[in-house]
């Protein structure tokens, strides 16, 4: 399978290419996904579904992320926890598990990884939303225990290298 989010995988590990594979998956096998990105818990994209972001310039799924552009999910994603987690707080709800947003147009998912970062998914708005959940959720439980600060560096000069 050709690589299709965030960079080429030549030369990663095999847990970032694990990662850039099970992204690919969950954007390929879910119906209704049109982008999805990984941030750090300080907000930084660490890997997307963006195939204009693909350093090797393979083509990928067609993607409509917001404005097209992983970055932009990045930032929504970021903002959506930032937001999410001070609600909490002050609601005293304890940590937040999951966050969606339902519009005319499409649906954005939030959900947390283990380390802090967030995974973030835009959808069409006729998405089964239970369907994208859980595969959001397998997604974080098998890339939750890799996603190490070193393989965070990683990706994050992985992207910067595509740039």
């Amino acid at each position: 399978m050709t690589a299709t989010t965030g960079t080429g995988t030549f030369g990663l590990s095999s847990e970032a290419r694990n990662l850039h594979w099970l992204l690919g998956n969950l954007v390929e096998e879910v119906p209704g996904v049109h982008s999805v990105a990984v941030v750090s818990s300080d907000g930084l994209l660490l890997l997307s579904s963006d195939p204009d972001r693909n350093k090797e310039g393979a083509p990928g799924p067609r993607t409509r992320g917001p404005r097209g552009s992983s970055a932009d999910l990045a930032t929504i994603v970021s903002g959506i926890g930032s937001l999410t987690v001070g609600a909490a707080r002050l609601m005293e709800g304890g940590g937040v598990k999951q966050t969606m947003v339902a519009m005319e147009e499409g649906s954005v998912f939030v959900m947390s990884i283990s380390d802090g970062s967030l995974l973030g998914v835009h959808a069409a708005p006729d998405c089964d939303m239970s369907v994208v959940a859980y595969h959001m959720a397998l997604f974080v439980g098998r890339a939750g225990h890799v996603l190490t600060p070193e393989l965070r560096s990683e990706l994050r000069k992985s992207l910067e290298n595509a740039q």
